[in-house]
């Protein structure tokens, strides 16, 4: 969600009108206040025909999610143009140890990567390692190359 902040503005010069948004924002919205595995994949529907309602209008989407399921990345494929995926590799316990989200430390439950096992990016078009040894603003940077590389115009982003 950092980095997809921080992207927001360089996007938007160079592919137009832009959306920033997270899985935790349209939680909020939405009033999706489950985490279980089965309300995840109950919510995948929303967020999928969302992202889609929001790219057919030509406006490009930088959506920030834990994406657990190989089956919602492949609908965005077949069914939303210039689809991005890009994956922020990072590891679980590293956050933890960074304390980089306080959720990890109030006994939550249904968390993805200690409770509930996600399936990670087969294929995604841009991998970002993320081994906390390198600043936001480097991630940024590295990830903005790699978005420019792909040459895309109309940009929809996914991040994982």
């Amino acid at each position: 969600t950092t980095i997809a902040k921080k992207i927001k503005k360089e996007i938007f010069q160079l592919y137009g009108p832009t959306i920033e948004l997270s899985g935790n924002n349209f939680r909020k919205i939405f009033g999706l206040n489950k985490y279980t595995k089965k309300a995840r994949i109950e919510n995948l529907p929303k967020y999928l025909h969302f992202c889609k309602l929001i790219t057919n209008q030509k406006i490009n989407l930088i959506f920030s999610l834990i994406g657990m399921f190989n089956r919602a990345r492949n609908w965005n494929r077949k069914n939303i143009d210039n689809y991005v995926e890009i994956y922020i590799k990072t590891d679980v316990y590293k956050i933890i140890s960074f304390k980089r989200k306080k959720i990890y430390f109030k006994k939550a439950r249904n968390v993805v990567g200690l409770d509930i096992k996600p399936q990670f990016p087969k294929k995604p078009h841009i991998v970002i390692n993320n081994d906390f040894s390198k600043s936001i603003d480097d991630l940024v940077k590295e990830l903005l190359s790699k978005i420019k590389k792909l040459n895309l115009w109309g940009l929809k982003i996914y991040f994982q």
